[in-house]
């Protein structure tokens, strides 16, 4: 059986505040880009941040890395806090929802909801599921996917058909515990990068975005994006 395709979610932040505030959430947080990476453009993002996602190219060398990350994990166990929220993502296209559902389901206690929010029931309703039963409900909750399919024709460039290869994706650095952790629905777990704190979370999660980058020097498309309190 081919695996469910949605249309991919332009690096927008706009697009991405609607989306999460069409499924309940109150704008109370918004997403905004991150222009820069030195002290004074990170300066600017709205404090505190919550959330931070990456998009980057899907490349060889990427890949590479990827899977030798994975095999040497499998032998050293990581410390993954069990309050970790981790889905895996079997929707082709969907890592901006992915990274989106991340972002929010680990910082609910930060966030607030509609009372009849369809995000926060479907976050809930999967609570105590693995990120397999969790990827299968996605892929049957009707009121997410029609609003991603609405997102992702909303931005400023015309959506791909389902059919083309889009090989940007989508990952989102979270604190749980103190500790920063990436997601990645593509991947089996979470990855444990280090310890972090609220005031310095920002700073944290791009030291890694950087990693992400000197890996593929020739490559300019990626895009940070900032979950912020609304300080509007």
């Amino acid at each position: 059986m081919d695996c469910p395709r949605w249309l991919p979610l332009e690096s927008n932040p706009e697009v991405m505040t609607k989306f999460v505030n069409c499924l309940g959430m109150r704008p109370t947080w918004q997403f905004g880009d991150v222009y820069g990476l030195d002290p004074e453009l990170l300066s600017m993002v709205p404090r505190p941040v919550c959330a931070v996602l990456l998009l980057f190219p899907v490349t060889e060398k990427y890949e590479a890395f990827k899977q030798e990350e994975e095999e040497k994990l499998k032998d050293q166990r990581q410390d993954v806090s069990p309050d970790v929220y981790f889905i895996k993502q079997t929707i082709g296209n969907a890592c901006g929802t992915i990274g989106l559902i991340h972002a929010v389901a680990n910082n609910q206690a930060h966030l607030d909801f509609e009372p009849d929010s369809a995000l926060k029931k479907f976050l809930e309703q999967t609570s105590k599921m693995t990120p397999e039963e969790r990827a299968a409900f996605l892929e049957k909750d009707e009121s997410i996917r029609v609003t991603h399919e609405s997102s992702a024709q909303e931005g400023q460039t015309e959506a791909p058909s389902l059919d083309e290869k889009v090989n940007l994706h989508f990952i989102a650095f979270v604190n749980v515990g103190g500790q920063l952790y990436e997601l990645d629905g593509r991947k089996p777990f979470p990855i444990l990068h280090r310890k972090t704190s609220e005031d310095t979370f920002l700073e944290d999660a791009v030291e890694v975005c950087k990693i992400f980058m000197a890996r593929d020097p020739q490559e300019v498309r990626f895009t940070i994006i900032a979950l912020s309190k609304d300080s509007y």
